[in-house]
């Protein structure tokens, strides 16, 4: 019987992996839901009452691997987070200094991110006491959005030099976020047999609920990376409503809303639009704006 290490997926998995596999060891790494319905039926959660577990249902096939992201993939994953970070917390520094500022009766009001600063110094002209509170805000803000300038720039340096990342964004409403989201989540386009499996594998797809009469769908699954599902949804939205350029997917989306409603035909073009953006990415060809004939 040849010998194989099993490894639950995690955050230490690529890590984990690569370093048994230089070891010369397989490894195979292991879908984490099916080792969490499977593990608890121990009375005794340890260390080595999991690891039998787990040696257990490699014995009897009993799991599903999963793939191990690349270092390149992990790499643009590290960038968007640090960037959806720093959004963020600069985020919650504009709406800090909002709160502090109204209970004082003072409303900054709408305002861009560039004059947003020159607002609230405006308000605190006659209060040198709040100014004394709010000026460190207000650095902590400057300091975050040159910050959040600087990876967005990285961002954007990152998708125009990638080949794969300029050929996702012919797609419409596929811009440098959702190009890099997918190819990060997609990792190798080959490991989907059929392009129809993408959006299953972001949870874009309907589940279903089935018991005795019982018989009914229950929406999207929601399994998978949150994070693409969202940028997916996003570029979807877009493509319905802000892009002014005629194609047959918007079409087609179109003609959903009018019958189901606009929510559920973005979910719908999400879904096909990671089809179709992968297929691109398979074939190594860009979108086609126009409908060919049969």
């Amino acid at each position: 019987m040849e010998l194989s290490v099993g490894l639950e997926a995690g955050p230490l998995s690529q890590w984990l992996d690569s370093g048994l596999a230089a070891a010369g060891y397989p490894v195979i790494c292991v879908e984490t839901r099916h080792m969490k319905a499977a593990l608890p039926a121990q009375i005794n959660k340890t260390d080595r009452n999991d690891a039998r577990g787990i040696a257990q249902m490699m014995r009897v096939g009993l799991y599903k691997p999963v793939h191990v992201n690349t270092v390149r993939s992990k790499e643009i994953r590290m960038l968007l987070t640090a960037r959806k970070f720093v959004q963020a917390k600069l985020l919650d520094a504009e709406n800090s200094l909002r709160g502090l500022l109204r209970n004082f009766g003072l409303k900054v009001g709408a305002a861009t991110r560039v004059r947003f600063e020159r607002r609230i110094i405006e308000l605190l002209e006659q209060s040198a006491h709040l100014r004394l509170v709010i000026a460190p805000l207000l650095e902590v803000r400057r300091v975050l959005r040159e910050q959040f300038q600087c990876l967005l720039k990285a961002m954007l340096q990152l998708a125009e030099s990638d080949d794969t990342c300029k050929l996702l964004m012919t797609a419409p409403g596929v811009g440098p976020v959702v190009a890099l989201s997918f190819r990060a989540g997609v990792d190798e386009p080959a490991r989907f047999r059929r392009p129809r499996s993408v959006p299953a594998h972001f949870g874009l797809t309907p589940s279903r609920y089935q018991s005795g009469e019982i018989d009914r769908d229950t929406g999207i699954s929601k399994c998978g990376d949150a994070g693409i599902r969202w940028v997916l949804l996003e570029a979807a939205g877009i493509l319905l409503r802000l892009t002014k350029r005629s194609a047959p997917l918007k079409a087609w989306g179109l003609t959903i809303a009018r019958r189901r409603g606009m929510m559920k035909a973005t979910v719908a073009v999400a879904r096909r639009l990671a089809i179709i953006v992968h297929r691109m990415w398979v074939d190594n060809t860009p979108y086609r704006w126009e409908a060919k004939a049969a």
